[in-house]
């Protein structure tokens, strides 16, 4: 299956025949829960993505059942009643970099604005994230971001009795190293 969802991501992410295209298979999302009760995290380090470096495009797929947790009771329940991984078994973004025409990439990070449809859980969303991109000496492309969502945006409900556990605000973590692809 994941063969198959990666094949097809493939596919239209490289629809146009030219540009500069970075690809990265193992990128890394983590996502974090903090409340008094409870810290939950959850790391997915099989996020597939591409970014065009001739127009700023980029998307991202992930398998949702390719996140880990420290209890292994928590995965299970992430997948069966919060994600319902079986009914929704991946989450993607597509979008674009701000201002992408003015960009400059060097070794040091430089912030961008990434906007575009975040969908989670059936649901897609419109966002604006700030990123931090740069190259490195061996002439990948960093890319990472930090922001926070919030479950009820995705109609993902949290039950009464462990809604004390589970903040409002989820943070997510992101990095990818893509590599030019020839």
């Amino acid at each position: 299956m994941k063969r198959i969802i990666t094949a097809a991501f493939m596919l239209v992410a490289f629809s146009t025949a030219f540009g500069q295209k970075y690809l990265t298979q193992n990128g890394t999302i983590r996502f974090f829960s903090h409340t008094s009760m409870e810290d939950i995290e959850a790391v997915n380090n099989q996020v597939s993505s591409v970014l065009d470096m001739s127009n700023g495009q980029m998307a991202y797929t992930l398998l949702m059942k390719a996140f880990t947790f420290e209890k292994a009771l928590m995965q299970e329940h992430f997948n069966e009643k919060y994600a319902e991984s079986d009914k929704h078994p991946k989450a993607t973004f597509k979008g674009s970099i701000q201002d992408f025409d003015k960009l400059t990439l060097g070794t040091s990070e430089t912030e961008v604005t990434v906007n575009g449809k975040l969908t989670i859980h059936g649901i897609t969303k419109d966002v604006s994230v700030k990123a931090k991109l740069s190259k490195s000496s061996d002439g990948k492309i960093i890319a990472t971001s930090k922001f926070d969502i919030n479950p009820k945006d995705y109609n993902i409900e949290i039950p009464s009795a462990v809604k004390a556990n589970i903040s409002d605000k989820i943070e997510i973590n992101v990095k990818m190293d893509y590599a030019k692809l020839n």
